[in-house]
């Protein structure tokens, strides 16, 4: 069935494009939710200003991508947390505090775009990928080290008698 896009939808099309999609997709979903309409000439020729703004817009959009992916790309993230002794973690480290930390070293990167399999719960070094847009990516480095207390860092002068 083809539809009409009333809005961008990053694995379908953009707005203005005419797409064929399933029956059942558009009548239960795209229908529905006004992401998409039946196309007609009339809807096509209205809808071309407002594509070409648009399609002007996310080349902009893309652009300030790109820079940023490349600004970041092969950054390293360092991350304390608390481990065991195997070096098991006792919570895990998300995509949240991976782009936290990449905001802190001052780069553009929202939560979202870090990509995980899944949440890191062992010590260690692993490359994550970054996923700006379909075409745009890049990867860092994330090191999750052991979390130090007070009582290590000190190097014991305190404690430390002198002989007399």
């Amino acid at each position: 069935m083809k539809v009409l896009l009333c809005e961008d939808i990053e694995t379908l099309g953009w707005y203005g494009d005419v797409v064929d999609v399933r029956e059942g997709y558009a009548r239960n979903y795209l229908l529905p939710q006004r992401l998409a309409t039946i196309p007609t000439e009339a809807k096509i020729k209205g809808m071309a200003d407002e594509k070409a703004k648009r399609a002007e817009q996310r080349k902009g959009v893309i652009d300030n991508f790109n820079k940023a992916a490349e600004a970041v790309n092969g950054a390293e993230v360092v991350i304390a947390a608390k481990a065991n002794e195997q070096g098991h973690l006792f919570g895990s480290v998300s995509e949240k505090e991976i782009a936290v930390n990449l905001r802190q070293q001052g780069f553009e990167v929202a939560d979202k775009f870090v990509q995980l399999d899944e949440h890191i719960k062992e010590i260690g070094e692993r490359t994550v990928k970054l996923r700006f847009t379909v075409d745009v990516t890049a990867s860092v480095k994330v090191i999750v080290v052991p979390e130090t207390t007070d009582s290590e860092i000190t190097d014991g002068s305190e404690s430390q008698t002198k002989p007399e």
